[in-house]
């Protein structure tokens, strides 16, 4: 079974975090792309990291992992629950899919039990529930259409319904279906997706050949197929965390590498994050994969920053705590024919090494997709602004990202870019009333200053106050 190429369509939020009510479309309304770029702007803390945790809850659910319980103070304290709904695009040879896959979250406790001097004790601490997943579609061929229809609808004391397609997909044996049922109360009590769940994916999975022989039932496993390998295997999602962890000397190099030579095809996904204060030590298998995602990053590094290579210096064999042998390495930076440890390179060529693997894999295949919190962060503006326009205007893949850098503005189509607004209840918005010859940035601007949107975009500051609370403040404290 051939899988699906994969694409967001949009997304929609309803009281997660400080968005009461927030949808964003990421098709370029105003005319068609190979590559789909959103770059979200806004005034801090009006919903734009909302977003990306938003993408990175999706990616943990389809998974099948356990939701963090922080999680659960992602719930807008006003509401007992939140609801997202993402709309994806799947197109494969046989026709064109509109999948849509949304749930809530809800707050828990979960209750450890533990024995502390033979006296058991009870810990309550936070969880969150994720329930109400319904995953539905539509399809569509040259000779084919199918409406928007429930595929799998968890909202029931059944194990899921529509019950057509429950016994399409899974049978009519009772055992299975009680053995499914406390599946299902187990993924709720662990924080764990149950249609994305390994117990329920393994039995939908038992006699698919069988199944596809069935023109429904191969769609069915098309759809979920290809969600699975999606969030495990081409949506990556990069947040506010790894410019933290560079501002410590630690480099997370985020990564999706294959290598399709004809004597050895392999591939590897994943995040090493690699001390730079120090010498760490890697197995031999996962520094063999870092030699190749480095030598394939050298390839844009050095012309975004002319000149400029990095590279893995080896210190010698050493004995890791699991009794295997590794190699100790100090990642190095080379530059006018000088070689220093990455460490002393700035902060901001750190972020582009991090990410970089990642956006020539979004820039060269149509079903990735890439999210990334403060894309800017450290980043000059002119350089970011030139990445972005040649991403948006000759790549393939989905890249999403937020910013308080507005270079953008003026290099990527109007199309391309979004803004938070100061309305809870309506976040996202597009400008209105952009003509052609607009410089966005300076429309953007302007629109701060008088308000000419639907939605106010920025909620105004007084300079003469400001400057009277610093000196209050430092008054206070005898300054």
């Amino acid at each position: 079974m051939k899988k699906l190429a994969v694409r967001i369509d949009s997304i929609s939020i309803h009281n997660f975090k400080n968005v009461v009510n927030g949808s964003i479309s990421f098709i370029n309304p105003r005319k068609p792309y190979q590559a789909s770029i959103l770059g979200l702007y806004g005034q801090n803390g009006s919903g734009k990291t909302a977003l990306i945790d938003a993408i990175e809850l999706l990616r943990l659910a389809i998974c099948g992992q356990t939701i963090p319980s922080n999680y659960s103070d992602y719930i807008n304290v006003d509401a007992s629950s939140a609801n997202l709904k993402f709309v994806f695009k799947m197109t494969g040879e046989e026709g064109k899919y509109t999948v849509c896959y949304e749930f809530s979250l809800k707050k828990g406790v979960a209750r450890n039990i533990s024995n502390m001097n033979l006296q058991d004790t009870t810990e309550e601490t936070n969880q969150v529930i994720l329930f109400d997943e319904l995953l539905s579609y539509s399809f569509e061929s040259d000779t084919e259409k199918v409406r928007m229809a429930s595929l799998i609808d968890t909202r029931t004391a059944n194990v899921f319904l529509p019950k057509s397609k429950y016994e399409l997909l899974v049978g009519d044996e009772k055992t299975i279906e009680v053995n499914l049922l406390v599946v299902k109360k187990l993924a709720e009590a662990t924080s764990r997706s149950f249609i994305f769940s390994r117990e329920l994916l393994t039995t939908i999975r038992a006699d698919s050949t069988k199944k596809s022989a069935d023109p429904a039932a191969k769609r069915h496993l098309s759809v979920i197929e290809s969600m699975v390998y999606y969030g495990n295997f081409e949506l990556f999602v990069i947040q506010t965390a790894n410019s933290g962890l560079i501002s410590m000397n630690a480099l997370p190099l985020s990564f999706r590498y294959e290598d399709h030579s004809e004597s050895r095809r392999i591939g590897a996904i994943g995040n090493m994050l690699i001390p730079l204060n120090e010498p760490s030590t890697l197995p031999q298998e996962i520094l063999d994969i870092a030699k190749k995602v480095i030598s394939n990053l050298n390839i844009v590094l050095s012309e975004m920053i002319p000149g400029l290579t990095i590279s893995i210096r080896e210190l010698g064999q050493q004995v890791m705590k699991n009794g295997e042998i590794g190699v100790q390495i100090q990642l190095m930076s080379h530059k006018n024919s000088k070689e220093i440890a990455l460490q002393y390179e700035s902060d901001g060529i750190k972020k582009i090494i991090s990410v970089l693997q990642l956006l020539i894999v979004a820039f060269n295949n149509p079903s990735i997709t890439v999210a990334i919190d403060e894309l800017d962060s450290g980043i000059f503006e002119y350089l970011l602004g030139e990445v972005l326009k040649i991403i948006a205007e000759k790549g393939k893949g989905q890249l999403i990202f937020t910013s308080h850098n507005l270079r953008p503005l003026e290099t990527l189509d109007k199309g391309f870019i979004a803004f938070t607004t100061t309305n809870p209840s309506q976040r996202y918005i597009r400008m209105t009333n952009v003509k052609e010859n607009n410089n966005l940035r300076d429309f953007y601007y302007r629109d701060i200053v008088l308000g000419e949107q639907s939605e106010i975009v920025y909620e105004p500051t007084n300079n003469y106050e400001i400057a009277l609370a610093f000196r209050e403040a430092g008054e206070s404290h005898g300054s």
